[in-house]
């Protein structure tokens, strides 16, 4: 996998005089099943998320209110990424290492993932991935 496979999605919007609404719906809008959803918020200010990288997991990020930045990171090329919309989502796929920063005050950042959490899924230490992805 390269960060040339991870690419913004931009999803259904809605729009009318009472407000907008976006959609999601599994192997429609994205390639894969939803397995979990969860999000990130209260994130203190200068902190950063991230610093993983999942062996299976495919994910969608969207920055659900305010933005931040994702740093994609295949091994051989980096990539920063900043997400402001909510009617956009960043698809990550599995092997690309990720780091979150930038994060506005009031900023909510919900992640769509493939599947259930898993520890064993992760690759929490940047030089084993390296090493994976160099096999």
């Amino acid at each position: 996998m390269s960060i040339a496979d991870c690419n913004l999605i931009d999803l259904p919007k809605i729009s009318d005089h009472r407000g907008n609404l976006t959609f999601v719906e599994s192997r429609i809008h994205i390639p894969f099943a939803i397995e979990r959803v969860y999000y990130l918020y209260d994130v203190p200010g200068g902190a950063e998320r991230g610093g993983h990288a999942h062996k299976e997991l495919c994910q969608l990020i969207v920055a659900m209110s305010g933005s931040f930045d994702i740093v994609l990171d295949d091994g051989k090329e980096k990539k920063r990424i900043h997400l402001n919309r909510s009617y956009t989502g960043l698809y990550v796929c599995p092997m690309i290492w990720r780091e979150m920063d930038n994060f506005s005050s009031g900023s909510v950042c919900m992640v769509l993932a493939s599947n259930r959490y898993d520890e064993a899924d992760y690759y929490r230490d940047y030089q084993d991935f390296l090493r994976a992805v160099e096999s």
